[in-house]
C-alpha cells in the first residue's frame, strides 16, 4: 500500500478511538495485532495481542481514565507510520488530571494495523494514578 493510504489508516484509527467506535477500530487491525504499552505498575502497560487483547486494553482504558487525544504530526516511510501527539485526561480512581506528549509507532500491512507501540509520559500518568494518603482526590 502507499504511504498515503497507510497514513489514512492510522488517521482512521485515531478517529475511531475519538468516537469510541470499537467495531470500527477492530476493522482496522490485523487478527494478530500486537499493541505494546511500555511501563510497569500501570493498568495499561504490557503487550496486548490479538483482537481480544485489544478489546481488553480498550475496556481497561475506558474504566480507568478519561482522555482526549490529539494526533499532531504524521511521519511515514514504507509500512511504518509515526505519530506525534498530545493527550489530556483524568485518572478516574484518583480524579487527578494529566497532560502527556506521546509518540505512537504503527506498522501497517495490507491496509491493517499489525503493530502499535506507544511511547508515553509514564511519569505523568503514574503521578495522576497515585493515591494520596487520604485516598482519591
Amino acid at each position: 500500500m502507499s504511504i498515503e493510504k497507510n497514513i489514512q489508516t492510522v488517521k482512521d484509527f485515531f478517529a475511531a478511538i475519538g468516537r469510541g467506535d470499537s467495531e470500527g477500530l477492530l476493522a482496522l487491525v490485523a487478527e494478530d495485532i500486537e499493541w505494546i504499552v511500555p511501563g510497569e505498575d500501570w493498568p495499561l502497560a504490557g503487550t496486548h495481542r490479538g483482537r481480544a487483547g485489544l478489546t481488553d486494553l480498550l475496556k481497561t482504558a475506558s474504566r480507568s481514565m478519561e482522555t482526549s487525544t490529539q494526533p499532531r504530526e504524521f511521519v511515514a516511510q514504507g509500512d511504518r507510520v509515526l505519530v506525534l501527539g498530545f493527550a489530556r485526561g483524568k485518572i478516574k480512581a484518583t480524579n487527578k488530571t494529566f497532560e502527556d506528549n506521546w509518540v505512537f509507532a504503527f506498522t501497517v500491512r495490507d491496509g491493517r494495523l499489525t503493530n502499535i507501540r506507544e511511547y508515553v509520559d509514564t511519569q505523568a500518568l503514574a503521578r495522576a494514578a497515585q493515591m494520596d494518603a487520604s485516598g482519591p482526590a
